[in-house]
């Protein structure tokens, strides 16, 4: 026990569960959503400043790899750089940056979410998600999944 669980009492330890746990409705389900710690939200965002560069280069590869095929044609819309490929003025290496961070918010956002069943989700990949949702719907599950976590932070943020 905790010293602040300790110091609650021990009718406060017999519901530590249901207090750290909370609930939204989408489409006539009911999701229940584990709160993280604080530390836990801050390895998400962490991860937003130091990214996985291996998965960002995959994630690159995939999207210039028909880019490339047409490298030697004319085409005032597209720019080979020495690493990147910018298109109408986009960078395909930014894009794959922001794809891998969206990934991984939404990976560990699911990962909240509280299993029936006594299953966990410790072990979903990106791909597992992507082949249930669509990405609207996987959006729509993270935003509110952080609503019901941080009730507080879009009225904040709006501010």
């Amino acid at each position: 026990m905790s010293k602040l669980g300790s110091a609650l009492g021990k009718k406060f330890e017999e519901n530590r569960i249901s207090i750290l746990t909370r609930t939204f409705e989408l489409g006539n389900h009911t999701f229940k959503v584990r709160v993280p710690s604080v530390q836990e939200i801050e390895s998400i965002y962490e991860y937003f400043k130091n990214p996985d560069e291996k998965e960002i280069e995959e994630i690159y590869q995939e999207l210039s790899k028909d880019l490339i095929k047409f490298k030697d044609e004319t085409n005032d819309s597209v720019e080979f750089k020495d690493n990147d490929i910018i298109v109408d003025g986009r960078s395909i290496r930014e894009a794959a940056k922001n794809k891998s961070t969206i990934q991984h918010r939404i990976v560990e956002y699911i990962k909240f979410l509280i299993p029936e069943d006594g299953q966990t989700l410790e072990g979903i990949e990106y791909k597992d998600i992507e082949e249930e949702f669509p990405l609207a719907i996987q959006l729509t599950l993270v935003d509110k999944i952080n609503e019901v976590i941080a009730p507080d932070y879009k009225e904040s943020r709006l501010k």
